[in-house]
């Protein structure tokens, strides 16, 4: 059971496998401050791909030392994404990175039909939290691909998020499918989704994991709370993941747990063919490591 999210890095150490990150358009400080610390950790062996002199000249303002790393020189923003996804397709790079990219450029390369990362599957955004009050890691999904998923679209969803837990070594995760409520009501949707989703896993038509649902979310993470309640479940207060009913609650709670819980977190897009590490501007540069230490894992 993983308790802090430096657990990870104590793992990637014992296994001793170094993942090469394809950083496209690398003219970004925040993306290299993050992918700095994971090389000098070894953790990755870095790709440049972007702006050699802009790259460069960031490198020498900050100090870095990128002494063995790989530079490509593309400064066109279009190409250098193109340059990075055909590696990882290649299987020349183990982990995509965005760096000074807009996202639809970056998801447009991803998705691309000739040389892309498609599998088949649905993206989806998978974040892993450190919380203080919490007595191991929480994962969340989804709070930044897709904004309101159906039945199919929650199933490709946990599948994502379960698949990649069990590469982490946890067998068989806990997953709370989240309500306003723990009852089965016709008139709220996401309730009837969770009963379905514990159902589907009941009768193993969605593996290697265990589904409960719906749940409200002080159920989920509270033993008291669900026993105060009369509920019985293997996941209420041992939740290892929680799914979201839409990423307007997803994206509140991320953003809560962060700047209120002071949380520590970690997050990757699953679905395609490998991690992609898809972070914004006002996420920390410990959040930014910590997301490359999560896609090292897959």
């Amino acid at each position: 059971m993983f308790k802090s999210l430096s657990d990870l890095q104590k793992l990637i150490e014992k296994n001793k496998v170094k993942k090469k990150l394809a950083l496209a358009v690398s003219q970004d400080s925040h993306s290299l401050e993050a992918v700095h610390a994971a090389f000098k950790a070894g953790i990755i062996e870095p790709i440049l791909i972007g702006s050699r002199p802009d790259t460069e000249r960031i490198i020498e303002e900050k100090g870095f030392d990128f002494n063995g790393a790989t530079f490509i020189h593309e400064p066109d923003d279009v190409k250098s994404v193109e340059l990075a996804v055909r590696m990882v397709h290649d299987h020349k790079a183990d982990i995509l990175m965005k760096g000074k990219v807009a996202t639809p450029v970056l998801l447009k390369g991803v998705l691309n039909k000739e040389w892309g990362l498609r599998t088949g599957s649905l993206l989806s955004h998978f974040a892993l939290f450190e919380v203080d009050t919490y007595h191991k890691l929480i994962a969340v999904t989804d709070v930044a691909m897709n904004i309101a998923p159906n039945l199919k679209d929650k199933i490709g969803i946990v599948n994502n998020s379960v698949g990649y837990m069990n590469k982490m070594g946890i067998a068989k995760p806990k997953v709370a499918v989240l309500g306003a409520i723990e009852m089965v009501n016709e008139s709220m949707q996401a309730t009837l989704d969770a009963a379905l989703l514990s159902k589907m896993n009941q009768r193993d038509q969605i593996k290697n994991c265990i589904i409960d649902g719906p749940l409200a979310f002080d159920n989920a993470v509270s033993f008291e709370s669900a026993k105060h309640k009369g509920i019985k479940s293997e996941v209420a207060g041992d939740t290892d993941l929680l799914l979201m009913p839409d990423i307007e609650v997803g994206n509140v709670l991320y953003k809560t747990l962060v700047f209120f819980a002071k949380a520590k977190v970690a997050s990757v897009i699953l679905g395609a063919s490998a991690p992609i590490v898809l972070t914004s501007r006002s996420d920390s540069e410990e959040s930014k490591y910590n997301s490359i230490l999560l896609a090292a894992m897959g």
